[in-house]
């Protein structure tokens, strides 16, 4: 069922940008599984952008990288979009 449900199973389907915004310290979804994706997704020459969060787990918790991340949002947005 794990690997049914993974993304890097379907990792064919991708067609647009993906942004992947990770805790450094995430025990539910591990930066080696973000980071398999981020590949994957360079290895196709899929545009992406990944963004580490040190000291922070599965949600963002902290104010700093809370803001980091609506940041990186808008800007991902915005070269999608213009």
């Amino acid at each position: 069922l794990y690997i049914e449900r993974s993304p890097l199973t379907h990792i064919d389907g991708f067609r647009v940008p993906v942004l992947l915004l990770q805790g450094a310290d995430d025990a539910v979804v591990p930066p080696s599984q973000a980071e398999a994706i981020r590949d994957a997704l360079a290895a196709r020459g899929i545009p992406h952008a990944y963004v580490l969060y040190e000291g922070e787990g599965h949600g963002f918790r902290g104010a700093e990288a809370g803001v980091h991340a609506l940041e990186s949002e808008l800007a991902f947005l915005g070269q999608g979009f213009g």
